[in-house]
């Protein structure tokens, strides 16, 4: 089994920076895409960014060239480094992951592997 497991959300005033980590025991495949979710109140979860098994990455139009998603593999490890936060950031972020070597596609539901989520808080 694999175990996805988040840290680094917090509160931060706008503007400010965020890096989320993800780190990943348990595998038994480590040809995986890896992606970030969020989910604020009332809205529905949505992709955030991905990474896949070659290091090709995508992101949601509302975080490009705030947000990069990268990995370690020697550490099992995933990132997220957000800048220049906005109200509308904030939301709880979930790392996922799923044995597909492309998924930049995939919808949340048909994800293998998820974390049990991190709060970001972003005021102004």
């Amino acid at each position: 089994m694999l175990q996805l497991v988040e840290s680094g959300g917090g509160s931060v005033q706008a503007g400010g920076s965020l890096r989320l980590s993800c780190v990943a025991s348990g595998y038994t495949y480590d040809s995986y895409c890896m992606s970030w979710f969020r989910q604020a109140p009332g809205k529905e979860r949505e992709g955030v960014a991905v990474i896949d098994a070659d290091y090709i990455t995508s992101y949601a139009d509302s975080v490009k060239g705030r947000f990069t998603i990268s990995k370690d593999k020697a550490k099992n490890t995933l990132y997220l480094q957000m800048n220049s936060l906005k109200p509308e950031d904030t939301a709880m972020y979930y790392c996922a992951a799923d044995r597909r070597r492309y998924c930049h596609t995939l919808p949340h539901d048909l994800y293998n592997y998820w974390g049990q989520g991190t709060q970001v808080t972003v005021s102004s």
